[in-house]
């Protein structure tokens, strides 16, 4: 067995563990898990899952995905050649009518998860992560980080692994105009530093 695909047949049994997780209130509330995919040494980390996702059991393929391919196209880099994953496995929501809204993962649900971002990390031994907000540099760094005065900025996690701090692909999502189009530009820029991690 190579190593890939001993870690992919590691990704799948933790894949099968992670849909009967119930370690907090939110596995009883979303359609299904919603784990990590694709492949690679580059880890993106977002919050969570949102309405899409939830309903297709694939991270990133709503609004705030479109937005990521868009920028993974740009970039060079095919989906499949960095793995995509969330803080928190199970969306959160309120009902508005019947509209599903996204709401934040509250501390309880993202320590109770955080396991199993880390088991993902334990398997895939990424060369670098990139936290997508707030929520992801939390939980991949175990303290709270100000993305807007620590984007652009690589931290150092404990077991040595490089994160690169950016914003979330769906903050951008709600500029407009030509401040949206620079915002982007420079988001995409970030991803590309997130592509050359520091030599350690």
């Amino acid at each position: 067995m190579t190593k890939e695909s001993g870690v992919g047949e590691g990704l799948r049994e933790l894949h099968e563990r992670l849909r009967g997780c119930r370690e907090c209130p939110l596995g009883d509330i979303g359609t299904q898990v919603v784990g990590g995919e694709g492949r690679g040494r580059l880890m993106l980390v977002g919050e969570a899952p949102g309405d899409h996702e939830d309903i297709q059991g694939r991270p990133f393929v709503g609004p705030a995905g479109r937005l990521l391919d868009s920028a993974l196209e740009r970039l060079g880099w095919a989906r499949e050649t960095v793995y995509l994953t969330n803080a928190v496995k199970h969306f959160k929501f309120e009902l508005r009518g019947k509209r599903r809204i996204h709401k934040t993962p509250a501390q309880r649900e993202i320590a109770a998860c955080h396991h199993w971002l880390e088991e993902e990390i334990e398997m895939l031994r990424p060369k670098a992560i990139v936290a997508l907000g707030a929520t992801a540099a939390a939980s991949l760094l175990d303290r709270k980080v100000a993305v807007t005065r620590e984007r652009g900025n690589w931290l150092e996690r404990s077991d040595g692994i490089p994160v690169l701090i950016t914003l979330h692909p769906s903050a951008l999502l709600r500029l407009r105009g030509v401040e949206r189009e620079e915002a982007i530009a420079r988001w995409i820029e970030d991803l590309r530093r997130g592509g050359e991690p520091p030599q350690g």
